[in-house]
């Protein structure tokens, strides 16, 4: 029987990958991802990190996440900019458009709703 206890920790091999194509601003950020939870219903969660570099976002989903490291600053489309440290956490709505800029490699947990 599969344990209802789910660690989320890196551990395993993460997927590899980076912003989408004509997405960068700067740099060649670099995604790790390990993936703890997914489910049929779209729930993500886990840890994600990114290499330095900017890049355009649009969040179609729900994301709660917290930096465990780094230093990133998240730019909504028509607001000031906000610094990512260690121990901040966010909520990003559905409709979300910006920039995410990693100044110092960033890792975060995270929990998304699709």
């Amino acid at each position: 029987m599969k344990s209802l206890l789910l660690p989320v920790n890196t551990e395993s091999e993460p997927e590899i990958g980076a912003p989408a194509e004509g997405r960068i601003i700067f740099g060649d950020p670099q995604f790790r991802t390990w993936n703890a939870e997914e489910t049929s219903d779209g729930l993500y969660a886990g840890i994600w990190e990114s290499t330095v570099g900017k890049w355009h976002v649009a969040y179609d989903e729900w994301e709660f996440f917290q930096l465990i490291s780094g230093e990133s600053v998240l730019t909504e489309e028509g607001k000031e900019p906000v610094t990512l440290r260690a121990g901040n956490s966010f909520i990003i709505r559905p409709g979300f458009k910006g920039t995410w800029e990693v100044i110092e490699t960033t890792r975060k947990t995270y929990v998304i709703k699709l």
